[in-house]
């Protein structure tokens, strides 16, 4: 029989159960973002999409609004005219980012801001109405110069919010010199405290602790957060003449006036003069014991940050919001596209998460970006990375031995040019037009002696390098020891062997290249049914006639130029020999200038039609090596081919952001697709550049004809007599070379040569 009191203590303890339960729950839920709050991290758009249009113009503002969460604040930094007006303009010096000096010229002045002279056109000298006929213009200069013109007049703080209306996305204003605008008789207290009464305003920052404890008690944090802005550790705040060093020691003192404070990134995780991160810092987890917010500044897809990236951007900002120890409560970033699919689309995934998207990720000498092209390092790094097929390009030793390697030209990927077989070099015309020390006039045992050297496409023009600390990593390996290593790997759905120069090796050489792969692939198993299949690959057609004859692989006709069409008849041939074509990313979407100028181009169609898988190369994180387009943002260029284009394959040296691609949150959500994982629209861009600052239109790209495709049969592989040396001479190195123009470099080509592959 149930006694009342113990009847009352069982509800009591069930209601504590059931509390606890909620309570966990909620914990539970909350624990995926480890911010102050809880809550996912603030995209804070720096001067609307500053990355791409002018900071703080009409179609900045829009397209941050457009591409990015919905409760992306948009970022204006507040300067005051001669009138008092506050316009949202990205410096105190309005020469950089306008065309202020044409339109008032030679009326440059000099001033002290905080401290420091400072020559240029400041708001100060003009009223609202004199800046009305100033245009903006890109104030970085090594982002694209082609948006400007009348319509990117200067807009005031209470124009902001009616651009993006009816979107309504946050305002953040900063306010970075008060002390320079009151020695000038302007008052930024009251502007302030005056337009926020006008429209709503979410953030205001300043790096001036005076002026943020001069409004502090006029705003309600949960309606209007302050935030102290950090600048250079070194530099020292006007109002207390203290270095901001100095200021991070004092975090109860700065939570009496703000809310947050924001900080350059490498307040948080610093990187070292060689550009690799170091551990973090404690300030996140010191400012939110505080109770204070952290955001974190100085966020662009465009500009080299740390070589632990890749030169992914989509992996720094989760470094930052998703790392296991903390999460900073924002982000300030001229492309907040990028932020809002870490946020909403990547983060939290795991190493094991659902696959969304099937495209096969191929990659391209291994993980090539980040270790020695075809280097046991990076196919190891493919494999982890998530790679679905892993390449081996088929290279001859003059002993015979098929090994994997980017190209036969060893100068391309190895440090042999520094070396005694420096005096190898030679002008082989069939093979490539500039002079090459060649795989085949070097034994095995020569070749896997040679120090790797990593590929950096990208050096000479942007002198962007791969990962420098293991630029000379890793061992390079046989075309049997790579069969070996895949052959275990339950990850993989298939292998990728690419064969090349063929004809060359056989009548030149008398290298059996194809038997030579077929062989070792029949020792490695590869000949009987399994779970990965084999692609065989080569921009000659003999090459894959002749593997058609001997084996049921899967043949892959790579197009080695860039196209716009194909004949029908070109289409029927490769029909008959491949299942699949390999194609350049500009035969897909063709671009001038750097932007993309129309939709797919009409070879792929035809494709499509043709039932053939279209794989398409070469995706790299560089934003270098992407269209305008696509916002300095390789998951953005991998989004847009693949929902955009419909493509069967990537090709990439980065095989990690394209796996990870295949696995985030926000693919076939069908109309819920949120603006950030939407394929841009080719052409749009191109669409807005003002007529004059068009560039010149392109000569069409050539159409496939069938008289590239088909080539006369291989010849059969030559036996090849060495030359019988003079009387008393040396025997020359390597086989006799028909049609070869011996180019011996000397050292100071060599070793500009060395440099420019370094």
């Amino acid at each position: 029989m149930w006694k009342p009191r113990a009847f009352s203590l069982l509800l009591l303890l069930l209601q504590l159960l059931l509390l606890a339960s909620v309570s966990a729950a909620k914990r539970s839920k909350r624990s995926q973002w480890n911010t102050l709050t809880g809550s996912p991290p603030l995209v804070i758009a720096h001067g609307g999409f500053s990355g791409l249009f002018p900071d703080s113009s009409e179609d900045a503002y829009t397209l941050a609004a457009e591409t990015s969460v919905a409760d992306v604040a948009l970022w204006c930094d507040v300067q005051l005219t001669k009138d008092g007006i506050g316009i949202c303009f990205p410096n105190i010096n309005l020469e950089n980012s306008s065309d202020i000096a044409s339109i008032f010229p030679n009326q440059s002045v000099s001033y002290l801001v905080n401290g420091v002279p400072t020559s240029g056109y400041f708001s100060v000298d003009y009223t609202s109405k004199d800046l009305s006929t100033v245009t903006l213009s890109q104030g970085v200069y090594s982002r694209s110069p082609l948006f400007h013109g009348t319509a990117y007049v200067i807009h005031t703080v209470e124009d902001v919010p009616k651009i993006v209306a009816p979107q309504t996305p946050g305002l953040w204003l900063n306010i970075q010199h008060d002390a320079f605008y009151t020695q000038h008789n302007l008052s930024m207290r009251n502007y302030v405290l005056s337009v926020s009464r006008k429209v709503h305003v979410n953030y205001i920052s300043s790096p001036e602790v005076g002026f943020l404890r001069s409004i502090t008690t006029h705003f309600d944090p949960k309606i209007t957060k302050l935030v102290l802005r950090f600048l250079n550790p070194d530099d020292t705040d006007p109002s207390t003449n203290q270095t901001y060093s100095s200021l991070l020691k004092n975090l109860t003192f700065i939570k009496t006036f703000a809310s947050g404070i924001i900080v350059p990134k490498g307040y948080i995780w610093p990187i070292d003069a060689s550009l690799y991160l170091q551990p973090h810092t404690s300030l996140v987890s010191d400012a939110h014991k505080a109770g204070l917010e952290v955001y974190a500044s100085d966020f662009a897809n465009d500009v080299i940050s740390s070589y632990n990236y890749s030169y992914d951007p989509l992996t720094e900002y989760l470094q930052f919001i998703d790392n296991g120890d903390f999460s900073v409560d924002g982000l300030l970033t001229d492309f907040p596209i990028t932020p809002s699919a870490a946020i909403d689309c990547f983060a939290h995934q795991g190493t094991n998460a659902t696959r969304r998207d099937k495209t096969l990720v191929i990659s391209q000498y291994g993980a090539s970006g980040d270790y020695p092209a075809c280097t046991n390092l990076a196919y190891n790094k493919a494999i982890t990375d998530g790679v679905d097929v892993l390449d081996c390009p088929v290279q001859m030793s003059k002993d015979g031995i098929p090994f994997c390697l980017s190209s036969t030209d060893l100068l391309e990927s190895t440090t042999v040019a520094q070396t005694s077989f420096r005096n190898f070099a030679m002008r082989i015309p069939e093979i490539k037009s500039n002079p090459g020390i060649f795989s085949f006039n070097l034994t095995w045992t020569d070749i896997k002696g040679l120090t790797p050297l990593t590929m950096n496409p990208f050096a000479v023009n942007y002198t962007l390098f791969r990962n420098p600390k293991y630029k000379n990593a890793g061992n390079f390996v046989t075309l049997s020891d790579f069969l070996s290593l895949t052959r275990n790997q339950t990850s993989l759905s298939g292998i990728l062997i690419i064969v090349e120069n063929a004809a060359y090796l056989a009548k030149n050489q008398g290298l059996g290249v194809i038997d030579a792969v077929i062989d070792a692939l029949s020792k490695a198993g590869y000949d009987k049914p399994g779970s990965q299949k084999v692609y065989i690959q080569s921009t000659n057609s003999s090459v894959l006639l002749k593997f058609m004859e001997k084996t049921d692989y899967e043949l892959v006709y790579k197009i080695d130029e860039v196209v716009d069409d194909a004949s029908n008849a070109a289409i029927e041939d490769i029909k008959n020999f491949a299942s699949s074509v390999v194609i350049n990313k500009e035969s897909v979407f063709p671009r001038n200038n750097g932007y993309l100028t129309s939709n797919t181009t009409r070879i792929m169609p035809k494709l499509k039609a043709s039932n053939l898988s279209i794989f398409v190369e070469t995706f790299s994180n560089e934003f270098v090596s992407q269209a305008w387009d696509f916002y300095s943002d390789s998951t953005v260029e991998i989004n847009s081919f693949i929902q955009g284009a419909e493509i069967d394959g990537i090709i990439t040296d980065f095989p990690k952001t394209a796996s990870r691609y295949t696995r985030n949150k926000c693919l076939n959500l069908d109309d819920k697709t949120p603006p950030y994982m939407q394929p841009v629209e080719a052409g749009a861009l191109y669409g807005l550049i003002d007529k004059p600052s068009l560039p010149p239109a392109m000569a069409p790209y050539p159409p496939l004809t069938d008289s590239e495709v088909i080539e006369p049969p291989l010849p059969p592989v030559a036996k090849m007599t060495p030359p019988s040396p003079a009387p008393g001479t040396e025997s020359p190195p390597g086989n006799a070379q028909p049609k070869v123009t011996v180019c011996v470099l000397s050292n100071v080509a060599l070793f500009v040569t060395s440099l420019l592959l370094l």
